[in-house]
């Protein structure tokens, strides 16, 4: 059985991650998906519009056969060390034969010609890192540079020329760095983005939107039924039952009480030991939080973005101190480590034959649920701490809300429904 990994978010699943699942499998002649996706908290440091395992069953219902969790301690991260988590949790399965991931660009070969040069960080593209940070340029923006002047002193001009500073782009260059890092024998492919953008807040398509815009929607209308062409029928039904129990709607606004009562009690020094606060922003933060207007986390973001500072670096950096999130626990080092098991959140009737497969295969031990972990794990007690503080942001969460990483078994479905 030839198996295809994906790396989602799925934050929700809709029409367009439907394509590139069916794509995926066409393109890399596969007959099952194992996907990667992250849990209550996200790549850009956001929370999730849904709970992980509503997400999950979105994701089998449209074509998924297992569903691994990609631990917080990575999902939060930059495109390095998301990357990095993601990729050695499919390359850990020994099931994963192909990758396949969305780009703006579609084209894969520029992109491993840079990873190729770049997988062990030759002194000289440091060196360019270096003098593009000093500039004050944000990291993102830096990197790019970096790679654009190395490959081009490397005589590679359409490598020098892509046009790495997008996202979906960027991430696909730092999944081909882990597959280079690991060694991995997984054969990358990329599908190009097409009809919207990755951040794209306008809908400009009858039946494909981006992610973003179809929160946008969630969010401010009454009844998620608005979403009804962009995302399948299957998406659209846990939209509306999650959404009936108070439970389909999750953003900064609901975590915003927790995120200033950190802020407020805590002194710098501390605020400055989380993770991502660099260059002094705890300071930034004190000193800004008492010209605020009002205690929301928007205008907070306004008053801290500068030129060097993104939304997203904000974000993770704020995020980090409403999960607690140290620079020890997550330093490059520890996160070098690597993941030490495959949890599990859910399963097809194929999946199911892949996890017997799996269990005999595996470079790490399988999880079915937190409670089944032999050994005190950092990284799985800070999965159980994040489900715990994303429930907090319910009206009416109970304490198997706060805990159910220990009670709640993977989710499965008898089939695939589109």
């Amino acid at each position: 059985m030839r198996t295809v990994g994906l790396i989602v978010e799925y934050n929700p699943f809709h029409n367009g991650h439907h394509y590139h699942l069916q794509q995926s499998l066409k393109i890399t002649e596969s007959d099952a998906v194992v996907a990667v996706m992250s849990g209550h908290f996200l790549q850009r440091g956001e929370p999730a519009l849904l709970n992980k395992w509503t997400r999950t069953e979105m994701a089998l219902r449209g074509g998924c056969d297992v569903v691994i969790e990609l631990p917080v301690a990575y999902s939060t991260q930059a495109a390095e060390w998301f990357g990095y988590g993601a990729v050695a949790l499919l390359e850990a399965t020994g099931v994963v034969d192909a990758l396949c991931f969305g780009s703006e660009a579609g084209e894969i070969g520029p992109l491993r010609r840079v990873a190729g040069l770049l997988a062990h960080e030759p002194a000289a593209f440091s060196a360019l890192m270096a003098d593009c940070l000093r500039t004050g340029a944000s990291y993102p923006a830096a990197y790019s540079e970096a790679v654009r002047l190395y490959m081009e002193a490397a005589g590679d001009a359409e490598a020098a020329s892509f046009p790495l500073a997008q996202p979906n782009n960027t991430l696909g260059l730092h999944y081909l760095l882990a597959l280079e890092r690991l060694g991995s024998a997984i054969e990358p492919f990329s599908l190009k983005r097409e009809k919207a953008g990755y951040s794209q807040t306008t809908i400009t398509d009858a039946q494909i939107a981006s992610a973003t815009a179809i929160r946008k929607l969630t969010l401010e209308a009454a009844s998620p039924e608005g979403t009804a062409p962009y995302v399948p029928h299957s998406t659209l039904e846990l939209l509306m039952r999650d959404h009936a129990i108070g439970r389909g709607r999750s953003s900064w606004v609901q975590y915003t009480s927790q995120l200033f009562h950190k802020l407020v009690g805590e002194s710098a020094a501390t605020l400055g030991s989380y993770h991502e606060m660099t260059e002094g922003l705890e300071h930034r933060l004190k000193k800004i939080l008492p010209s605020l207007d009002t205690l929301a986390f928007e205008p907070l973001l306004d008053k801290l973005k500068t030129k060097r500072y993104t939304r997203t670096k904000l974000q993770r950096a704020l995020l980090s101190v409403l999960l607690g999130h140290s620079k020890e626990l997550l330093s490059p080092e520890r996160l070098r480590g690597g993941i030490q098991y495959i949890r599990i959140l859910g399963y097809s009737p194929r999946g199911q034959e892949l996890l017997k497969r799996m269990r005999k295969t595996a470079k790490l031990p399988i999880l079915n649920s937190a409670a089944r972990s032999q050994q005190a794990d950092p990284y799985l007690e800070l999965d159980v701490q994040a489900t715990s503080v994303y429930a907090l942001g319910w009206p009416d969460a109970s304490p198997r809300d706060l805990f159910r990483d220990y009670y709640e078994k993977p989710i499965t479905i008898q089939g695939r429904i589109p």
